[in-house]
């Protein structure tokens, strides 16, 4: 958990510091490709509290979700049709879940004590 922290904070400060831009255009993507890898974190600390957390499933589902919600953009974009929205919703709702049932694993935590 500690090296996840630390894997964190690093890349909290790089984000901040790095003077890395994008074009506007790729906005779409990029902000369903963002919602895919929260998705994929917040499983992956459901899964470490659950006692379940497998590294590579973690680090193949981050990488794969958010490349497969943006390509459903840039194909909807290509196509005219607001593929994006799949993504939105599937990993919009995944992601409300999972912190629902974190949110639960800590309130019976707290209750315990």
């Amino acid at each position: 958990m500690l090296i996840a922290i630390i894997g964190l904070i690093i890349g909290i400060l790089l984000g901040l510091y790095l003077p890395i831009t994008y074009p506007t255009s790729y906005s779409l993507y990029m902000s369903v490709a963002i919602l895919a890898a929260l998705d994929t974190v917040f499983g992956g600390l459901r899964a470490y509290m659950e006692e379940k957390f497998n590294v590579s499933i973690f680090i193949t589902g981050f990488f794969g979700n958010a490349i497969l919600a943006g390509l459903l953009g840039y194909i909807g974009d290509r196509l005219g049709v607001p593929l994006y929205y799949a993504a939105i919703f599937t990993f919009g709702g995944r992601l409300f879940n999972n912190f629902a049932m974190l949110r639960r694993h800590f309130i019976e935590k707290i209750g315990q004590k």
